[in-house]
């Protein structure tokens, strides 16, 4: 096992540090299949690509999409609703986006396809294949029902009328809504409590954006093909990996410039910063990216927020929670004990081993202040574990962290970047 040591950071006072974030994954896996689907060819202008992105491109290629790259630009060469290829193995690594679109898209496509994955996803038990097996796919499970590996066959799905509950996944969702690329008016009532994630909302705005009509009336959304795809789309850059960075500044009280990111994107973590700039951090959008200054904050409180609808900072905040003045409760996170790993559980181990106090319960994670002594972060090979906790670690300058290349899953070169500060 890999160990990494992050020396104590002790930012100059009067500096800006500038950050380069990759594209959003999240937008990219969306934008990827309408792309691939459409009528036309959509070029899209792009940062770095992180893994799970490129996980979508390999199985878009083995699908018969074509793809031309030239100087940041990605040129997608539409199919017109149905993939030229109709038996094919798609190995979809870790990629959750992955995982969950692409099943949903081909079961409305006619063909047959082995799709395989990392041990770290064919541990997450996929239910929402039981929706498309009752819709008319059939399925071969290698191993363990529901769960990567699988074959998948389908002549195409008759029904356009679906009820799904959100509390299970909102990615699913995503992909029922995605899958109207196939040419279908698709109607979908969503059920549970995160009827307007802001990864749905995510979802039908690219919709828009690509062409489609969005209609909805209370939890029910209706998606027909409207119009032709933009002939450009540009990929924004990734909130949830610029938020580290801001979390930085209000830790270290420092100047950073994310580059590109804009505060009125689709991504849903810029509720994040917000709650950063409650505690003092001064945003400003400048031409190049949006800037944070956190050098007037003599202490900050801690989080005591309902974190359901930008849960990938449950950890972030968690790594800042030691530091604050006062104590934390983060809660509507219960969904988060199903993602790369159980994420309250991650939280608890680690400040538990820092000698930091922390009470758990099924929906919420409480912490209290206090010095972290000396220890290793145990990243359970979660990207978010890694990424959140090196902050944590560069305030001390005393802790280690487990299986840091684990975050190439979203920003390859996270840690090159922080060991660039030092």
């Amino acid at each position: 096992m890999e160990f990494l040591t992050l020396p104590k950071f002790i930012p100059e006072t009067d500096k800006t540090y500038i950050f380069d974030v990759p594209a959003s994954k999240s937008v990219a896996a969306r934008a990827l299949i309408l792309a691939a689907l459409s009528r036309s060819a959509v070029r899209i202008r792009h940062g770095e690509l992180c893994s799970d992105t490129e996980e979508m491109l390999t199985c878009l290629h083995a699908l018969g999409v074509k793809t031309e790259e030239k100087d940041g630009v990605l040129t997608v060469y539409g199919c017109g609703g149905s993939f030229p290829v109709r038996k094919a193995d798609l190995y979809v690594g870790s990629a959750g986006t992955v995982a969950r679109f692409l099943p949903a898209v081909l079961a409305f496509s006619r063909g047959e396809y082995r799709l395989d994955a990392s041990e770290q996803m064919r541990r997450r038990p996929m239910n929402f294949l039981k929706e498309l097996e009752r819709a008319g796919a059939k399925f071969e499970f290698s191993k363990k029902e529901y769960s990567f590996p699988f074959v998948m066959r389908s002549d195409g799905i008759a029904n356009t009328r679906f009820r799904i509950d959100t509390d299970t996944s909102t990615q699913f969702a995503s992909g029922i809504f995605l899958a109207a690329a196939t040419g279908r008016e698709i109607t979908v009532e969503l059920t549970g409590r995160r009827t307007d994630s802001e990864y749905l909302n995510m979802t039908l705005s690219l919709l828009n954006e690509f062409g489609y009509s969005v209609q909805r009336t209370g939890d029910t959304v209706t998606v027909r093909v409207n119009a032709d795809a933009p002939k450009e789309f540009i990929l924004e850059t990734d909130v949830s990996g610029a938020c580290y960075f801001y979390a930085l500044s209000l830790l270290m009280r420092m100047k950073v410039l994310v580059r590109n990111v804009r505060m009125n994107c689709l991504q849903g973590d810029v509720a994040f910063l917000k709650l950063l700039a409650a505690r003092g951090v001064e945003f400003r959008q400048m031409r190049e990216g949006l800037f944070a200054d956190a050098t007037k904050i003599k202490s900050f409180a801690g989080f005591t927020e309902n974190f359901k609808n930008f849960s990938d900072q449950t950890l972030t905040a968690a790594a800042l929670a030691p530091f604050a003045a006062t104590s934390t409760r983060i809660h509507g996170i219960s969904h988060i004990q199903k993602q790369e790993c159980d994420r309250i559980a991650a939280i608890e181990a680690n400040l538990t081993s820092l000698g930091v106090p922390v009470k758990t319960e099924a929906d919420a994670v409480s912490i209290d202040p206090a010095v972290p002594h000396e220890g290793v972060i145990r990243t359970f090979g979660d990207h978010r574990v890694a990424m959140a906790f090196a902050l944590t670690a560069l305030k001390t300058g005393k802790i280690a962290i487990d299986d840091p290349d684990c975050c190439r899953k979203t920003f390859q070169g996270y840690f090159r970047t922080l060991q660039k500060l030092i």
